[in-house]
C-alpha cells in the first residue's frame, strides 16, 4: 500500500523526524489560506502516487498566498502519468544548502533490511543507482538488534556529512528505522533530506510503502489508503481477498497459488505470449470468488484470451468450474478461454465446462501454447 507524501511525512513526524510546516489542500482557496497562515514563500506540491512530479510541473514555488492560489489552480487541473491531481501539499519553502537521499527497504538477497544513503539526493535514486552506483552507501541491519549507533555514523561518514550534523542525522536515522519497523513498511524514504543554510536537517519529501499483509495490525494506517489512486480492478480484487496485479499483456491468467501463478506467467512468455495480470484466487476459493476473478480479468480491454490453471488440492475443480460458468452468464465474454483443471473433482469440473465451448488442456505447456495461439487468432 502506497502512502502520499503528506501521509508519509506525518508518520515521520511522529518518530521525531523534522518536517516543514504545512498542510494538505483540496482546493485552490484552501491552498491560499494555508499559504497565508505560513507566511513567506511556500512550495505547492501535487499529491499523486507516482514519481517524477517535479519534472511534470507538479511541484511549484509560490512567493505569495495569491500566487499559491494560482499555482494550486493549475496543479489541481493536471494529470501526472495518467493520475489526476486531487490534492496539493502546501509547505513552507526551505533555504536549501545540500540535498541527501536516505531510505530503508528490504534486501531479499541478504534477507534483512538495508539502509541506503547518498549525497546525490533530490533525484530519483534509481537513476543514481544506474549511472553512479558508487555514490550509494548501503548498510544492512540485523532486525533483532536494530540500527546501531556506529552504523548511523558509518552512513554519515560514507556520504561525507560534516561532523556537526552527525548527532541530528543519527536521530533521524533511528526515527526512520522505527517508522519502518513499527509500521510494517517495505520502504521508508526521505528524498531529499536537506541541510538548511540555518545549519539543521529537515525531511522535505517522504515516501512509504506498507506491507498489505500486515495492515490488519494497523487499522489506522489502513484507513490512509487512497482508492482513487489505485486501479479499480485491484480495489475490486481486494474486496474478495484476491491477489491481483495488472500487467501489460493480452492473456488473462487465473490461477490458484502464487507460485503456480508465477510459473504460469513464465510459461506463457516462454511460448511467445504476454500475461495481462497476476491473479491468485487462493486455496479453497468458492464459485463466487472465481466469478469475481473472471469479471476483474475481463475489465481489461487488452485481454484477448484467458488461461485458467487450477490445481485442485484445497480448491475443488468443480467449484472453480461453477464459478467460471456463473461469470460467463454475468459477463458474456466473446474471447477464447483455455482451461487446465487437475486434481480434486477435475473430471466433474471438465464435464461442467464441456458445453461452454471452452478449450481444455491436459498439461500447463499445452494450455500455454493454446492460449497464446487463441490470443493471436
Amino acid at each position: 500500500m502506497k502512502l502520499h507524501e503528506y501521509q508519509s511525512k506525518q508518520i515521520f513526524s511522529r518518530y521525531g523526524i523534522p518536517i516543514p510546516k504545512g498542510r494538505v489542500a483540496a482546493t485552490a482557496s484552501e491552498a491560499k489560506q494555508i499559504a497565508e497562515e505560513l507566511g513567506g514563500m511556500v512550495v505547492v506540491k501535487s499529491q499523486v502516487l507516482v514519481g517524477g512530479r517535479g519534472k511534470a510541473g507538479g511541484i511549484r514555488l509560490a512567493k505569495t498566498s495569491k500566487e499559491a492560489e494560482e499555482v494550486a489552480t493549475q496543479i489541481l487541473g493536471m494529470e501526472i502519468k495518467g493520475l489526476p491531481v486531487r490534492k496539493v501539499l502546501v509547505d513552507s519553502a526551505a533555504n536549501i544548502d545540500q540535498e541527501i537521499y536516505l531510505g530503508i527497504t528490504n534486501d531479499r538477497a541478504a534477507r534483512r533490511p538495508v539502509f541506503m544513503a547518498s549525497a546525490a539526493g533530490g533525484v530519483e535514486i534509481e537513476e543514481v543507482a544506474r549511472l553512479t552506483p558508487e555514490k550509494i552507501i548501503k548498510v544492512h541491519i540485523d532486525p533483532l538488534l536494530g540500527l546501531r549507533d556506529y552504523q548511523a555514523r558509518d552512513i554519515a561518514i560514507g556520504i561525507d556529512l560534516p561532523k556537526e550534523y552527525w548527532k541530528q542525522f543519527a536521530d533521524i536515522c533511528r526515527g526512520l528505522w522505527r517508522a519502518y519497523m513499527e509500521c510494517d513498511a517495505t520502504l521508508a524514504e526521505i528524498n531529499p533530506l536537506v541541510i538548511l543554510k540555518e545549519k539543521s536537517l529537515i525531511a522535505l519529501d517522504g515516501k512509504m510503502l506498507l506491507d498489505d499483509n500486515a495492515l490488519f495490525r494497523h487499522p489506522d494506517l489502513s484507513e490512509m489508503r487512497d482508492v482513487d489512486e489505485e486501479a479499480s480492478a485491484e480495489t475490486e480484487a481486494r474486496k474478495y481477498g484476491l491477489s491481483f496485479i495488472k500487467l501489460d499483456g493480452n492473456i488473462g491468467c487465473m490461477v490458484n497459488g502464487a507460485g503456480l501463478a508465477m510459473t504460469t506467467m513464465d510459461i506463457v512468455k516462454l511460448f511467445g505470449g504476454e500475461p495481462a495480470n497476476f491473479l491468485d484466487i487462493g486455496g479453497g476459493a468458492g464459485a463466487d470468488k472465481v466469478a469475481a476473478a473472471m469479471r476483474i480479468i475481463l475489465t481489461d480491454k487488452n485481454v484477448k484470451a484467458i488461461l485458467f490453471n487450477v490445481f485442485g488440492g484445497i480448491t475443488r475443480c468443480d467449484e472453480v468450474a461453477k464459478g467460471i460458468l456463473a461469470a460467463l452468464k454475468d459477463v458474456k465474454p466473446n474471447i477464447p478461454m483455455v482451461v487446465r483443471l487437475v486434481g480434486t473433482n477435475a473430471e466433474e469440473g471438465r464435464k461442467l465446462l464441456a458445453d461452454a465451448q471452452m478449450i481444455t488442456a491436459e498439461t500447463l505447456a499445452d494450455a500455454a501454447r493454446k492460449s497464446v495461439a487463441a490470443a493471436k487468432a
